[in-house]
């Protein structure tokens, strides 16, 4: 199995799986879903009473949408992740009680008339607690009005995507078999070969009044390019079912490179495991 990177961002990837087989594509496709473990506020403290603003006016400690939708838009916020400075909670010599180790706690505190955001959490800790803010600074999380207020309190841990959702770190994950696009050079610049290029011009193009592959990646296997051609048999797609075109996202919580390093390293240890789970029957 080989990788081919053919575009790698902070936030997302694109490449090429070669000499592999559909069952590992797959493996690969479910590991970056719910495999790759991240922080995400997973506990929710609201403060009830009144609260004392900036300006020395008393709030309500209310606002138009229930606690419990905050805390799930709240869960779902990009926490940045560092894998070298946090474990997970079951892993952490606190035992699971909480600590720097293992936990990042938040707080919140604004008054109306307002747009809570994402900006609006602060990390609590030392100097270096501002590389923990939420990755996107303007995501909505409630309106407040006139007189409303909300003072919360949220500890951030260590999961992954296949207990909840908010632990994903990729989204948009998929995959196709690489398309085979062949011409046959008897037919290459037969007029309605050459008119292929018009219904494809991301995949073919014309060069010296034949038609070429231009990129064969680029083919969506609709095959309208064939639509002109009848019975003449100048082009044919088909696709390879070892090699594999793959894109995701993150959402910022871990780069794309840091995500599928992680992802390949997941299915290499649980198959070392499983094969000596085998060996030892």
């Amino acid at each position: 199995m080989d990788i081919e990177i053919i575009e790698m961002a902070d936030r997302k990837a694109k490449f090429v799986l070669k000499n592999s087989s559909p069952a590992m594509a797959n493996a690969l496709r479910r590991t970056l879903l719910s495999d790759i473990p991240k922080m995400a506020i997973d506990t929710v403290e609201f403060y009830t009473g009144k609260i004392e603003g900036e300006d020395g006016k008393e709030y309500e400690s209310i606002t138009p949408l229930f606690e419990e939708i905050i805390a799930h838009r709240l869960g779902m916020l990009p926490v940045p992740t560092d894998l070298d400075l946090f474990v997970p909670q079951s892993e952490c010599e606190c035992g699971g009680e909480g600590c720097p180790n293992c936990t990042i706690m938040y707080s919140l505190r604004k008054t109306g008339p307002a747009t809570v955001l994402s900006s609006d959490l602060q990390p609590l800790g030392g100097p270096d607690s501002d590389k923990l803010r939420i990755v996107d600074e303007f995501i909505p999380i409630v309106e407040l009005t006139a007189d409303q207020g909300i003072t919360v309190y949220a500890k951030a841990v260590m999961g992954t995507a296949k207990k909840h959702v908010k632990w994903q770190v990729c989204n948009g994950v998929g995959y196709k078999y690489m398309p085979v696009i062949e011409i046959d050079p008897k037919h290459a610049s037969d007029e309605q070969v050459v008119a292929c290029a018009e219904l494809c011009p991301a995949g073919l193009e014309v060069k010296n009044k034949k038609l070429v592959v231009k990129d064969p990646v680029a083919c969506g296997y609709a095959k309208g390019c064939l639509e002109r051609l009848d019975e003449t048999e100048g082009v044919t797609v088909n696709w390879d079912d070892t090699n594999f075109l793959f894109k995701f996202e993150t959402d910022g919580s871990l780069t794309a490179q840091q995500a599928l390093d992680i992802a390949i390293e997941t299915i290499s240890k649980e198959a070392k495991s499983f094969a000596d789970d085998i060996k030892a029957l």
